[in-house]
């Protein structure tokens, strides 16, 4: 591959991607998040379902791993739904990441060494551990507090016209 195409396109790699799973978790959170500060109300999953445009039986298993998580508690009864178990600057991306998709990882003998038995010998074990790393430490770096405000710096720009032929 020629310098110049170094490193390829996104559109043309889809080599490390989210699941809908982790993309609508962080959403999800996102939404509690923005209600976080609102007098620490619960928030219902229909009105995220509504709001996101996320199918409500799809927020319901998505939900569960961040309850088991700690990220998120359900009060019960009148004026119940969910909230942010802590407060949006002390949850990161990676710790939501980590509880919908499993652990940042690129290979398999990053997480468990006696995966392979050529880690000794592997010249790209390094790399791969190295990749992993950076992706861990940057999504360890966002807060769900960051999100918000990145969110709301792009609710707060004008949309781009559609495109007419």
């Amino acid at each position: 591959m020629e310098e110049s195409q170094w490193p390829p396109a996104a559109k043309e790699s889809g080599m490390l991607r989210l699941s809908t799973k982790g993309r609508y978790g962080t959403r999800l959170m996102l939404n509690l998040a923005r209600y976080y500060g609102d007098g620490q109300r619960t928030v219902i999953l229909k009105d995220v379902s509504e709001e996101e445009e996320i199918s409500i039986r799809y927020l319901e298993q998505i939900i569960i791993p961040l309850k088991i998580n700690r990220l998120v508690k359900s009060v019960r009864g009148a004026g119940g739904g969910y909230m942010l178990a802590r407060r949006p600057e002390e949850i990161t991306l990676a710790e939501i990441l980590h509880a919908l998709e499993g652990t940042c990882c690129l290979v398999e003998c990053i997480e468990d060494e006696g995966f392979c038995d050529r880690l000794e010998t592997c010249p790209t074990f390094d790399i791969w551990k190295g990749a992993s790393e950076l992706l861990k430490n940057y999504f360890t770096g966002i807060t769900l507090a960051n999100v918000v405000t990145i969110a709301d710096r792009k609710k707060k720009k004008p949309r781009a016209r559609p495109k007419t032929r």
